[in-house]
C-alpha cells in the first residue's frame, strides 16, 4: 500500500491535525517528517480537546504507530512533557517511535532564538522562540547533535563542545550574554537517554518495511506550504521543508511510494507572526473570523491574523505539492457573513497578476482583487453530505474547487472529528 502525505496549503493552522486524526483509524503509521514543537495543532475527540506540538496526531488512535521522522528537530524536555500530559489523560504513548537520525534542540538553541529575535527588533521574523531555526542551522552547518548521540557520552560531548565553541563566541561577543557550560548541556541531554532508548529505531527501515507489508503510512507535515524555506514567503518562513517533497527527505520514504498528497485548506486565510498577507482583514470581519474561528495559536497563544480566501496561493500550493485531493476546513466559520470574498488576482502597482508574484517586493505591494459570493446563515454542523449544505455554501465550495484545479474531497463543518463531510475517499484504495 503506498504512502499518503498531508500538507498545509497556506500559512499553517489549517486543521491538519484533525484531518490526520480522521484518517488515523484507517492507517497503521502516522509520521511527523519535519519541524519541531513550534507547530501546534488541536484535535477534538468525542468533545475532548487535545493540543499537540511535537507528537503526531496519530498518537490518539490506539491502533496507530506514531513516528517522529529524521527530518524533525526534537526538544527532549518538551517531548517528555507532552507525553506526560497525554498519559495523565489516559493516552497510551508506548507505541511512539523516534528516528535515531533526528536532531536535538538543545537549550542553547532556544537561547539563541530568543536573543536573535530581540536583536533584530523591527526586522524580527516572529519565531516561536523554541530554538527550531538555530537547531536546523546547526544541522546544515554540521554542528548538530542527533538523537543517536545520546547513547554515546563521548561522541555527545565532542559534538556539544564543537557547537558551543561557536555559540559562546556569538552569545558573549555579539549578544552580551553569559557563555553556556558544556557539562551542563551534556548532563542535561544524557538524563533523557534511558527513557528515550526504547523509542529510538531506524525509522526509514521501519516505515519501508511497513509499506512492503501493504500497511498504510500517513505523513503529517508540520507548518505549511508558504512557511517552506524554499517555497514560502521568505524570509518569513520556517527552517525546514513542510511541502510534499520534504515528506520524503524527512522520513526516508521514496517519492515513488507516495500515492496521495492531500492539501489541507482553511475556508479563509490566517497567519501568525510577521510577513506579507494581501487578504488580511483589519475590520469587523477580521475580528469575526478570529472570534468565531477561535484563531489563537496553539503554541504561542498569539491571535492569528485573519483574511479572505486567497485562490492564487492555493493554486500555487497545488502545483508545488502535486495535491491529489483537498480537505477544506472551517467552512462553518463563514456562516453568518452576508458576502464572502475570494481573492482571484493581485493588483501590483497597476498591473493585475493572476499568479503569485515572483518577487518578494511585488508580493509586499500586492492589493487583492476580489470576487464576492452570497453568504449563508444556516447551521452547517449537522451536514454529512455535500447535498445537505445550503445552496450558497455549495456554490462557494464549487468555486474554490474550480479555482484550485484540484478536487475537494472532504469538508470540515465543525471542530469534532465527526464534523466532516466525505466527498471522495482519501486513501489509496479509493476508485472514485
Amino acid at each position: 500500500m503506498p504512502a499518503v502525505v498531508i500538507v498545509g496549503a497556506q500559512w499553517g493552522d489549517e486543521g491538519k491535525g484533525k484531518a490526520t486524526d480522521l484518517l488515523g483509524e484507517r492507517v497503521d503509521y502516522v509520521v511527523k517528517p519535519n519541524g519541531g514543537n513550534n507547530a501546534g495543532h488541536t484535535v477534538v475527540v468525542d468533545g475532548e480537546k487535545f493540543e499537540l506540538k511535537l507528537l503526531p496526531a496519530g498518537i490518539l488512535s490506539p491502533r496507530v504507530t506514531p513516528v517522529i521522522g529524521n527530518g524533525v528537530v526534537v526538544n527532549l524536555e518538551a517531548l517528555f512533557e507532552e507525553i506526560g500530559v497525554l498519559e495523565a489523560r489516559g493516552v497510551d504513548t508506548s507505541r511512539l517511535r523516534i528516528s535515531a537520525n533526528a536532531h536535538v534542540v538543545a537549550p542553547y538553541h532556544q537561547t539563541l532564538d530568543k536573543v536573535t529575535e530581540r536583536f533584530l527588533g523591527k526586522r524580527a521574523i516572529g519565531t516561536t522562540g523554541r530554538g527550531i531555526g538555530p537547531a536546523y542551522l546547526d544541522k546544515v552547518g554540521r554542528l548538530g547533535v542527533r538523537v543517536q548521540d545520546l547513547f554515546d557520552a563521548s561522541i555527545l560531548r565532542q559534538k556539544v563542545e564543537g557547537a558551543l565553541r561557536q555559540k559562546n563566541e556569538l552569545l558573549v561577543k555579539v549578544y552580551n550574554r553569559r557563555s553556556v557550560e558544556v557539562d551542563e548541556i551534556v548532563e542535561g541531554l544524557l538524563s533523557y537517554a534511558e527513557r528515550l532508548r526504547p523509542m529510538v529505531v531506524d525509522t526509514t527501515v521501519l516505515l519501508n518495511d511497513a509499506l512492503d507489508r501493504d500497511e498504510v503510512v500517513l505523513m503529517e507535515g508540520g507548518q505549511a506550504t508558504f512557511l517552506d524555506v524554499d517555497h514560502g514567503t521568505y524570509p518569513f518562513v520556517t527552517s525546514s521543508n513542510p511541502t510534499a517533497g520534504g515528506a520524503s527527505t524527512g522520513t526516508g520514504i521514496g517519492p515513488t511510494r507516495i500515492d496521495r498528497v492531500i492539501g489541507i485548506v482553511k475556508a479563509y486565510t490566517t497567519r501568525v507572526g510577521a510577513g506579507p498577507f494581501p487578504t488580511e482583514l483589519e475590520d469587523k470581519w477580521g475580528e469575526y473570523l478570529q472570534r468565531v474561528g477561535g484563531e489563537v495559536g496553539v503554541n504561542t497563544g498569539r491571535p492569528r491574523r485573519c483574511g479572505w480566501y486567497d485562490a492564487l496561493m492555493i493554486r500555487h500550493a497545488v502545483r508545488i505539492n502535486g495535491f491529489t485531493d483537498i480537505v477544506l476546513t472551517k467552512l462553518d466559520v463563514l456562516t453568518g457573513i452576508d458576502e464572502v470574498a475570494i481573492c482571484t488576482g493581485y493588483d501590483v502597482d497597476g498591473v493585475i497578476h493572476r499568479e503569485m508574484p515572483m518577487t518578494q517586493t511585488e508580493f509586499h505591494h500586492a492589493v487583492p482583487v476580489y470576487e464576492t459570493l452570497p453568504g449563508w446563515t444556516e447551521d452547517l454542523s449537522e451536514a454529512r453530505t455535500f447535498e445537505e449544505l445550503p445552496e450558497n455554501a455549495r456554490a462557494y465550495v464549487r468555486r474554490l474547487e474550480e479555482l484550485a484545479g484540484c478536487r475537494i474531497s472532504a469538508i470540515g463543518v465543525g471542530p469534532d472529528r465527526t464534523d466532516t463531510i466525505a466527498v471522495h475517499d482519501l486513501l489509496p484504495e479509493a476508485t472514485d
